[in-house]
């Protein structure tokens, strides 16, 4: 298709159409009259050759080819406009801008908390959303990137975007101070015969793969939608989570819980920001990857002590080497 026999500004009339799916409110929404905007809605309907909005009664229903516009335009739209917005210099001292970036719980504990401290000082103007990723960030990786800014996420799952390594970390097990049946180290028969507290999402936790290319299967009790609870979930039970280290080293601490080596090779988490290739030449993105950078090696190296574990758990885990 020749984008240049195309106008663009179609392709936010039509996002407002299908979201409102009233002619009178898309053109309030984007400043048009109620016959532009109907005038609009009869040229994209004969681009696709598709009523997109079918009148049933006093209102309009979405056709299936309407409905599967719909979340299209808004990534057109949100694409567009970060294209749009994209700048030759940047200011951090004197410029205001939002960041936007996916990130978990464990992203956003780790590493978010340290880019914001970073940037309260050297950038007042910018600010930071943490958004936390859906499963669409693996389903369609390319739509979702084009939305925001960047993804916290370690590598192995997702691949082909641009990215910059930032910190390692690595998983250790989670087992509560009273738990009877575990001493100074766990076993991997341990590991297959015990109750466990899960995150919920394994394509986020990749040394859980591990277990089963060791043939176990964790026999889960409990999931959550946050690394940051898997204490608590294991706080008086018999149950075993993995959890990365820097968020183990707070759990002892805020729960009753021992943090213990994998008795196994876990693969490192090697955290990392990923972007979409259209932020690539905007200096305020650019920017923003460089500063990332530079907040991620802060990250790199042993836990710092002084967020470790309570005494009587220091002996658990060995440090860092």
């Amino acid at each position: 298709m020749n984008l240049s026999r195309l106008d663009l500004n179609l392709v936010v009339a039509l996002r407002a159409l299908l979201e409102e799916r009233n002619v009178t409110r898309a053109g309030e929404r984007i400043g048009l009259s109620q016959p532009a905007m109907s005038a609009a809605l009869s040229r994209l309907r004969r681009h696709f050759d598709d009523e997109l909005l079918a009148r049933t009664g006093n209102t309009y229903e979405l056709t299936p080819l309407g409905t599967a516009l719909r979340d299209r335009s808004a990534t057109a739209c949100d694409l567009l406009e970060r294209v749009f917005a994209s700048q030759a210099d940047f200011d951090p001292a004197a410029e205001n801008r939002h960041f936007t970036l996916l990130a978990t719980d464990y992203g956003t504990a780790v590493f978010g908390a340290a880019l914001a401290r970073a940037l309260h000082e050297e950038a007042p103007g910018i600010g930071l959303t943490f958004q936390h990723p859906t499963p669409s960030v693996v389903e369609n990786t390319a739509n979702v990137l084009s939305t925001v800014d960047g993804l916290l996420m370690p590598h192995g799952v997702i691949d082909g975007f641009p990215s910059v390594d930032l910190h390692q970390d690595r998983w250790l097990c989670l087992v509560a101070d009273d738990n009877p049946e575990v001493g100074d180290e766990l076993t991997l028969e341990q590991l297959a015969r015990l109750p466990w507290a899960v995150y919920q999402r394994p394509y986020d936790a990749p040394a859980a793969r591990q277990l089963s290319m060791l043939g176990i299967s964790p026999r889960v009790e409990v999931s959550v939608q946050t690394f940051q609870l898997l204490p608590h979930m294991v706080e008086g039970t018999r149950r075993v989570a993995m959890i990365q280290e820097r968020l183990a080293r707070r759990a002892v601490r805020s729960a009753g819980v021992r943090a213990l080596p994998c008795p196994f090779e876990a693969v490192p988490v090697q955290q990392a920001l990923w972007w979409h290739p259209v932020h690539a030449q905007d200096a305020a993105h650019i920017w923003l990857r460089h500063k990332a950078a530079e907040v991620g090696a802060t990250l790199t190296g042993p836990v710092p002590q002084g967020a470790g574990p309570t005494a009587h758990d220091s002996a658990s885990v060995p440090a860092r080497p």
